[in-house]
């Protein structure tokens, strides 16, 4: 499916990055989220990497994310379960990613994981490039 764009995270070929870089991918996955838990489903779409957007219409993402998204009900909690830096991921161009799994509670699904996988831009900004719930 669509929000599954990054998604083999078992055997990732890790690399080293930055503290401030990891900080900085989660920073701007947040940020991101804080849209989706909104419903902001436009705005996260537009906020999302280059690639995301390549990968998928608005108009298919906002259907996608509502389908996903709002039988959950509303977010409860959210804590960093892993945090991984990558340079090469499966079904993507190498880069710099960092794959990042919260440990979500939402008022309709008392345990989830969400995965999401902040890309590094040519102009150095962290943008959401693969979001995944389960």
């Amino acid at each position: 499916s669509i929000l599954s764009l990054v998604l083999a995270i078992s055997a990732l070929p890790l690399a080293k990055a930055s503290d401030a870089d990891e900080a900085a991918a989660e920073k701007a996955a947040l940020s991101w989220l804080s849209l989706v838990d909104a419903a902001e489903y436009p705005e996260s779409w537009t906020e999302a990497a280059s690639s995301f957007k390549s990968a998928v219409k608005k108009t298919q993402w906002e259907e996608q994310v509502k389908l996903a998204r709002e039988p959950l009900g509303k977010i409860i909690s959210r804590t960093v379960k892993t945090r991984k830096y990558a340079t090469s991921l499966p079904g993507v161009p190498d880069g710099e990613y960092v794959v990042i799994q919260f440990e979500t509670k939402f008022a309709n699904k008392s345990q989830a994981v969400e995965t999401i996988t902040p890309q590094k831009e040519k102009d150095g900004q962290w943008k959401v490039s693969g979001y995944f719930i389960r």
